[in-house]
Protein backbone atom coordinates (compact mmCIF):
# COMPACT_ATOMS: atom_id res chain seq x y z
CA UNK A 1 0.00 0.00 0.00
CA UNK A 2 1.75 3.58 -0.82
CA UNK A 3 1.70 6.27 1.10
CA UNK A 4 -0.89 7.77 -0.33
CA UNK A 5 -3.39 5.42 0.10
CA UNK A 6 -2.57 5.02 3.50
CA UNK A 7 -3.05 8.18 4.29
CA UNK A 8 -6.77 9.20 2.45
CA UNK A 9 -7.70 5.71 4.13
CA UNK A 10 -6.51 7.23 7.52
CA UNK A 11 -8.43 10.46 6.50
CA UNK A 12 -11.72 8.43 5.92
CA UNK A 13 -11.63 6.68 9.42
CA UNK A 14 -10.73 9.86 11.11
CA UNK A 15 -14.08 11.42 10.03
CA UNK A 16 -15.96 8.40 10.84
CA UNK A 17 -15.22 8.21 14.60
CA UNK A 18 -18.10 10.60 15.99
CA UNK A 19 -17.27 13.69 18.41
CA UNK A 20 -18.89 12.07 20.92
CA UNK A 21 -16.51 9.28 21.13
CA UNK A 22 -13.96 11.75 22.82
CA UNK A 23 -16.69 13.41 24.87
CA UNK A 24 -16.03 13.30 28.94
CA UNK A 25 -18.37 11.03 30.77
CA UNK A 26 -19.79 12.86 33.38
CA UNK A 27 -20.63 10.74 36.78
CA UNK A 28 -23.22 11.98 39.48
CA UNK A 29 -22.04 12.26 42.70
CA UNK A 30 -22.72 14.43 46.18
CA UNK A 31 -19.87 16.29 47.73
CA UNK A 32 -19.65 14.84 51.51
CA UNK A 33 -16.60 17.30 52.50
CA UNK A 34 -14.24 19.61 50.88
CA UNK A 35 -10.76 19.92 52.02
CA UNK A 36 -9.48 23.17 50.88
CA UNK A 37 -5.77 22.96 53.17
CA UNK A 38 -5.08 19.38 51.49
CA UNK A 39 -6.91 19.97 48.23
CA UNK A 40 -9.35 17.08 48.40
CA UNK A 41 -12.60 16.71 47.99
CA UNK A 42 -14.68 13.52 49.61
CA UNK A 43 -17.23 12.57 46.62
CA UNK A 44 -20.45 9.82 47.10
CA UNK A 45 -20.45 8.64 43.36
CA UNK A 46 -21.82 6.25 40.85
CA UNK A 47 -19.86 3.89 39.23
CA UNK A 48 -16.90 5.87 37.56
CA UNK A 49 -17.06 3.61 33.88
CA UNK A 50 -13.30 5.03 32.62
CA UNK A 51 -11.59 3.71 35.50
CA UNK A 52 -13.51 0.72 36.63
CA UNK A 53 -14.48 1.46 39.82
CA UNK A 54 -18.53 0.77 41.30
CA UNK A 55 -20.22 3.51 43.45
CA UNK A 56 -18.57 3.97 46.92
CA UNK A 57 -17.86 7.13 48.45
CA UNK A 58 -13.94 8.61 47.71
CA UNK A 59 -11.56 11.30 48.43
CA UNK A 60 -10.57 12.92 44.99
CA UNK A 61 -7.73 15.80 44.17
CA UNK A 62 -8.99 18.14 41.69
CA UNK A 63 -7.06 19.16 38.95
CA UNK A 64 -7.44 23.07 39.77
CA UNK A 65 -7.50 24.71 42.94
CA UNK A 66 -10.52 26.68 41.85
CA UNK A 67 -12.99 23.79 41.62
CA UNK A 68 -12.71 23.67 45.36
CA UNK A 69 -14.22 27.09 45.78
CA UNK A 70 -17.13 25.89 43.32
CA UNK A 71 -18.16 22.78 45.55
CA UNK A 72 -20.21 22.94 48.78
CA UNK A 73 -21.05 19.98 50.84
CA UNK A 74 -24.09 18.30 50.17
CA UNK A 75 -24.33 19.91 46.92
CA UNK A 76 -25.48 17.31 43.95
CA UNK A 77 -22.96 17.47 40.99
CA UNK A 78 -21.62 15.89 37.48
CA UNK A 79 -17.81 15.27 37.69
CA UNK A 80 -14.94 13.54 35.13
CA UNK A 81 -12.61 11.98 37.41
CA UNK A 82 -9.23 10.40 35.65
CA UNK A 83 -5.91 9.28 37.16
CA UNK A 84 -3.47 12.45 36.65
CA UNK A 85 0.36 11.22 37.94
CA UNK A 86 -0.92 8.41 39.36
CA UNK A 87 -3.67 9.92 41.41
CA UNK A 88 -7.75 9.95 41.45
CA UNK A 89 -8.85 13.43 40.15
CA UNK A 90 -11.88 15.41 39.39
CA UNK A 91 -10.72 16.94 35.86
CA UNK A 92 -14.60 18.48 35.28
CA UNK A 93 -17.51 19.95 36.94
CA UNK A 94 -20.85 20.69 35.85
Amino acid sequence: MNWFTKLTLAAALASIVSPAAFAAEYTKGVVKKVDVTAKKVTIIHEELTNLDMPAMTMVFRTADDAMLEQLAEGETIEFVADRVDGKLTVVEIK
